[in-house]
């Protein structure tokens, strides 16, 4: 098979692109960078990461083999080790759900919608013996008044960030009232920068930002940065991912292992596919090295 020449703004989002493109996981390409990339100087002379991609020839040579003789093969003649993998995968997917709830730049209304449903119980036990987290995340209205000392706080704090760093940003802020959240978008000539590999700069600065708006705060006030929609066109790009794969998975009857993620991440994939009739999801390793392995659910028929 001949390389497919992918290129995207770093290297990274191409190997992603190339995976969703060619059904693919990352262990199972052969990848070369071309080039890295380079963000420029304030976006002058920017050039995108470019790779070239095959399947590795081991896969490439075996896959009509593999795929014919998986046809063939009942669902109840799955490898043991591959059962005892899928007999956990609501514990291990628990795992994620739990580690993203931790990450700073998780939102509750993203959680999985099976896990809204396992927690009414719980919310219901609660209601008698409400915990300190549950008082700073409780959404009270604020005046104008209030929410402009909101604003203040975080644009004082990211004008002084942005001077530092020397770097143009026109900063939009808006408050919701009805979740008690400061939604702030960022826009400029080169907002890579901030947004950083996978999201990562994207997110440290909006922990930043949530601690001087939250200092003197009694209730919570959630604080969501974005730029150039990245958050949206980041969920979308793992959601494809994981509809391919699964596809992938449904075909061949062999599982798949995913890149390493961060807990968030890692919880979008499992969110995509918890309803899928055919795979199901579980992940292994430790942080920040752990990963999601999507798997054909037992009972599941090609």
């Amino acid at each position: 098979m001949d390389f497919v020449e992918v290129s995207a703004k770093t290297v990274d989002e191409a190997i992603t692109k190339a995976c969703i493109e060619m059904g693919l996981s990352s262990d199972q390409l052969e990848i070369q960078v071309v080039s890295e990339g380079s963000s420029g100087f304030l976006g002058i002379g920017s050039k995108p990461a470019v790779i070239q991609v095959r399947a590795k020839q081991t896969q490439a040579a075996s896959s009509l083999k593999k795929e014919e003789k998986a046809e063939k093969k009942p669902a109840a003649e799955v490898p043991q080790k591959e059962e005892k993998k899928n007999s956990v995968v609501s514990d291990e997917a628990e795992k994620d759900k739990k580690a993203a709830d931790a990450e700073p730049s998780v939102k509750t209304e993203d959680r999985p919608e099976k896990d809204v449903k396992n927690s009414g119980k719980k919310a219901e036990e609660k209601k008698n013996r409400p915990s300190h987290e549950e008082k700073e995340e409780e959404v009270v209205p604020r005046s104008e008044e209030e929410v402009a000392a909101i604003k203040k706080s975080a644009s004082d704090f990211l004008t002084e960030v942005f001077k530092a760093m020397d770097l143009p940003v026109n900063i939009t802020m808006d408050y919701e009232q009805e979740t008690g959240s400061l939604s702030i978008d960022f826009e400029g000539p080169d907002m890579g920068i901030l947004i950083g590999k996978r999201g990562q700069t994207l997110d440290s600065l909006q922990y930043l930002v949530s601690l001087v708006v939250n200092k003197n705060q009694e209730h919570y006030v959630r604080v969501k940065l974005d730029t150039e929609n990245y958050r949206k066109r980041r969920k979308e790009t793992l959601e494809n991912l994981a509809k391919n794969i699964a596809y992938k998975v449904r075909r061949t009857r062999r599982p798949v292992s995913l890149e390493a993620m961060n807990p968030y991440e890692r919880r979008i994939i499992h969110s995509a596919l918890q309803g899928n009739k055919y795979v199901e999801t579980y992940s292994e390793g430790n942080e920040p090295y752990r990963h999601v392995i999507v798997a054909p659910k037992k009972s599941s028929e090609s």
